[in-house]
């Protein structure tokens, strides 16, 4: 249905002083920040994953050679879904809108396609700990229990028990990632954490982690460890809907990904018989993870 005059009269009476509700101030890009952004140019993108070889045996004088295998991992399909969303306005509309607020509708849109992908990105951090949504590997994104492919055993990328962020569960962070953070085999990797990614309600506790000259929440004057621990710092991410969950990024590649199949259009045309503008946006994309070595998180406690 269009918007007519009829739905908006205040924007046909003069004496306004303002007209308001459209502009606000917007946060600056934060998906880009966490997540790997690629184009995709097929219905799906697929991540496949396989093992290497095990730890060397040692061989008797005169015997054979111990021959190893590799083993087939898991798939992740990135299935692109489309998005659209659109206006008209009545051509009286806008001839007759003194204040001139159609003419930043276009503007609205984009806005909500900001909104949209924001939200998207967020979900799978929001939704890292929820059993209805798993990766390729059968689980979800943090999890205590992350299979092997090659007899390696489980692995973890969360803290044995939750827990809020404070120095305490910082430094157990680190370490749980230096050591528990396996291959398919079961062989150790290098894994570096690159970025705390928090709540708005923990900006402050990051600050004081991870910038403090001493150790914070303590009365001792010891060397804080955690300054420049990670070379990103911190983002604060304004689409987290759980206030105490937080997450640190790591190095290892093939983590969260983000395809744009089209990335957003925006186009405009006007009803020849009822000489209504019509404006749209779409966009077609898909968004996950495929190695969750990419993240360690924890949920709070």
């Amino acid at each position: 249905m269009p918007t007519v005059t009829g739905n908006f009269s205040a924007l046909l009476t003069p004496g306004f002083r303002e007209i308001w509700g459209t502009e606000f101030n917007q946060f600056e890009e934060e998906y880009t920040k966490f997540m790997t952004l690629d184009t995709s140019t097929r219905n799906y993108e697929e991540d496949h994953s396989i093992t290497q070889f095990g730890i060397v045996p040692t061989k008797a004088e005169g015997a054979s050679v111990t021959y190893d295998t590799m083993y087939d991992g898991y798939t992740k399909r990135y299935t692109h879904v489309s998005y659209a969303l659109g206006f008209s306005v009545s051509r009286e509309m806008v001839e007759d809108d003194l204040y001139r607020k159609m003419k930043n509708l276009p503007k609205a849109l984009a806005r909500s396609v900001k909104e949209t992908r924001e939200i998207l990105a967020a979900n799978i951090l929001n939704r890292a700990f929820n059993a209805s949504y798993t990766g390729g590997d059968g689980v979800t994104l943090c999890s205590a229990s992350h299979p092997t492919y090659g007899g390696g055993g489980n692995y973890s990328n969360q803290p044995s028990a939750t827990a809020d962020l404070d120095i305490t569960s910082f430094e157990q962070a680190l370490i749980d990632i230096q050591v528990n953070f396996i291959d398919d085999r079961g062989l150790k990797i290098r894994v570096q954490p690159k970025k705390l990614l928090i709540h708005p309600s923990n900006w402050f506790q990051a600050e004081k982690i991870l910038k403090s000259a001493q150790e914070p929440d303590t009365a001792n004057n010891a060397v804080n460890p955690a300054k420049g621990a990670l070379p990103g710092g911190y983002v604060t991410l304004h689409w987290l809907t759980d206030t105490d969950a937080w997450f640190i990024l790591t190095d290892s590649p093939n983590g969260l990904n983000w395809f744009d199949r089209r990335k957003p259009e925006f186009t405009q045309d006007n009803d020849f018989d009822t000489e209504n503008a019509k404006y749209k946006t779409t966009f077609r994309a898909s968004s996950g993870w495929t190695n969750p070595r990419c993240i360690y998180g924890s949920a709070g406690a």
